[in-house]
């Protein structure tokens, strides 16, 4: 306990007013998740929030495969659809001097080209979608509501105090003024960048903040005409009216086709915030539409900042930090919220089975070890991404950096041998930007080491395609997500190989020769164990692409977590049953962190999922 919660927590009694298994500080992309996970997995759970309602602004919205993805495994993919920008409308983004002015240049975005969509079809069944934030979290709250949570807004973390075998948190009712207490297993920081839990628990951040400023306003104007032959949810606008910060261009987001929009600049905080009166806002949008005769209605002006920080412990005790709380960075690359929502889906199932006895205790150490990585590599990446503007900005800068755009247009559109030598340099600072709109590869080749997973020997020799960021890897190299490939159920309907995991439990894949490992998940009795034989009455490899990638043999087997990540493997058929009980209990074991479990006598009939 901190010397702060000390003080905090000595002002009143121990006795709690009530008591949950998990209590989630942050309404947003990590605590509604986080919120939903455990409740559909029957654990008691209260989410609070200082505010009164939600997200009321876009903030987040793109939401790549892997995020979609754990929608789709908690039930919500379909209904967040039906606020989704679809793919095909999200990509084909512009860079010109103005929207209504000269286009410069475009790139084909989050896999929607034709060199790439293929491979983002291939690597999950879940498309892209452009989702504001504001959509999500109510339709995360309303399920997570549904299943039992338990939400209270107007509600301000105040302190806590770690007690060893549990949390004691301390609350306060800000409409009444009341102060309360509540009792729970586990606390979960999911408050944001200003995260007050991480600040309690004294994580270690690296990194530094503040290094850049940007002005959003958000608007309403029909800009239907300029933008429907060519969809994107980013157009970039280089001029001397809008070139300005770090990135040196002018920002046009589409927050819903072609109706609501964010207009974006950069500023330089070494200089204080921005004069932004209404005047000067009405003319930087002008600037970026390029037209006075467009009207539009400004909603909303609002500054942020660039940070580059990323916290290298999660949690002290009892008391986890997530998403923001501990990973702090633009919203360049999209990486913001699809992270918050695999942090909290990495923490849910780990939870859920320690408090339900599945798993011993020292299985949470497992968090850190998976999520801190991941964190560090996105902070490096979405900062990373910004500073790779500077090609495309040298195109249309003099010697000093002052724009000179008109000028470089001109060169730009001349038959000279200087024209010819920046349309090439042109062509090559664009295509570096496939690094940050097209990295499917840093979006899915996230790796876990750590206690619950079970390296394959000689594991560090994985070949990882020719560009892990622009490309993903597809392995049951254990640390890997699963790959996705379509089978085919008993009526014909192609199901894929991550609905065939998840939802809450452990599943052991193996073929029609792996009679062994469906003996020993009979024997074993769990009933959160489960078998998926490929080939066998329910699922069919007609493809035949499970058998390309699975790297075991038909009689092998790959252990999946509930969160669709490899645990382990064995790559053959084990001698007898006995043997494959025995390496599946002690990797189970293993994984969870809780002694090996007593086999039970063989059924006459296994069951197979």
């Amino acid at each position: 306990m901190t010397a702060a919660n000390e003080e905090v927590m000595g002002k009143a009694a121990y006795e709690p007013d009530f008591e949950v298994e998990v209590l989630i500080v942050g309404t947003g992309p990590t605590g509604s998740t986080a919120a939903l996970a455990l409740a559909k997995e029957g654990i008691r759970v209260a989410v609070v929030s200082q505010w009164n309602w939600l997200a009321n602004s876009p903030r987040a919205h793109i939401t790549n495969q892997r995020a979609m993805e754990v929608f789709r495994d908690l039930g919500v993919e379909e209904e967040l659809q039906k606020y989704a920008t679809p793919w095909a409308q999200m990509g084909d983004m512009v860079f010109a001097t103005s929207l209504c002015g000269r286009e410069i240049a475009r790139l084909r975005a989050w896999g929607t080209g034709e060199d790439r969509n293929g491979e983002y079809r291939h690597n999950s069944p879940c498309p892209m979608a452009d989702i504001p934030q504001a959509s999500v979290e109510p339709v995360l709250v309303k399920n997570a509501a549904e299943r039992g949570a338990r939400f209270l807004f107007n509600t301000e973390y105040t302190g806590h105090a770690d007690l060893g075998d549990h949390v004691l948190v301390h609350l306060l009712d800000k409409p009444s003024g009341r102060t309360y207490q509540v009792r729970c297993q586990y606390l979960v920081g999911a408050d944001g960048a200003r995260s007050r839990i991480a600040r309690d628990l004294q994580l270690p951040m690296e990194g530094h903040s503040g290094r850049e400023g940007f002005v959003y306003v958000q608007f309403t104007a029909d800009l239907a005409r300029y933008v429907s032959h060519r969809p994107s949810m980013l157009y970039w606008m280089i001029s001397s009216q809008t070139s300005f910060g770090e990135i040196g261009m002018g920002l046009l987001r589409a927050v819903r086709p072609w109706d609501q929009w964010i207009a974006g600049w950069g500023f330089d905080v070494s200089k204080g915030q921005p004069v932004l009166t209404a005047d000067v806002v009405q003319k930087r949008v002008r600037d970026i539409i390029g037209s006075s005769d467009v009207p539009f209605e400004v909603q909303s002006v609002s500054t942020w900042l660039v940070n580059q920080e990323y916290a290298t412990h999660y949690h002290s005790g009892r008391v986890f930090c997530a998403g923001d709380a501990v990973h702090r960075h633009p919203p360049s690359s999209g990486l913001g919220s699809n992270t918050c929502v695999q942090d909290a889906f990495n923490l849910a199932w780990k939870l859920a089975y320690v408090l339900k006895g599945y798993a011993g205790p020292m299985l949470l150490n497992s968090y850190t070890d998976e999520r801190a990585p991941v964190g560090e590599a996105i902070v490096r990446k979405a900062n990373r991404s910004r500073q790779e503007y500077a090609a495309l900005k040298a195109c249309f800068v003099d010697q000093q950096g002052t724009p000179r755009v008109d000028s470089s247009l001109e060169t730009l559109l001349a038959p000279s041998a200087e024209g010819s030598a920046l349309r090439k340099r042109l062509v090559e600072a664009v295509d570096v930007k496939n690094r940050e709109f097209n990295a499917a590869g840093m979006e899915l080749n996230q790796r876990y080491k750590s206690s619950a997973v079970i390296p394959d020997e000689n594991s560090d020799s994985l070949a990882w395609s020719p560009d892990a960021e622009l490309h993903a890897h597809r392995s049951t190299e254990p640390g890997s997500k699963l790959p996705h490939v379509w089978l085919v159920d008993t009526e014909g309907q192609k199901v894929s190989t991550l609905d065939v995991v998840g939802a809450g439990q452990f599943t052991l894949i193996t073929g029609l020769a792996g009679r062994c490992w469906i003996e020993s998940v009979e024997r074993l009795k769990f009933f959160w164990l489960e078998t998926a034989v490929v080939n066998g009455e329910r699922y069919r490899d007609v493809y035949g692409n499970w058998q390309k990638i699975c790297e075991v043999d038909d009689g092998g087997a790959v252990l999946v977590r509930p969160d669709g990540y490899v645990a382990w493997r064995h790559r053959t058929l084990p001698p007898t049953t006995d043997e494959a009980l025995t390496s599946l209990s002690t990797a189970l074991s293993t994984v969870l962190s809780k002694p090996a479990p007593v086999a039970q006598q063989p059924c006459l009939e296994p069951a197979q999922h």
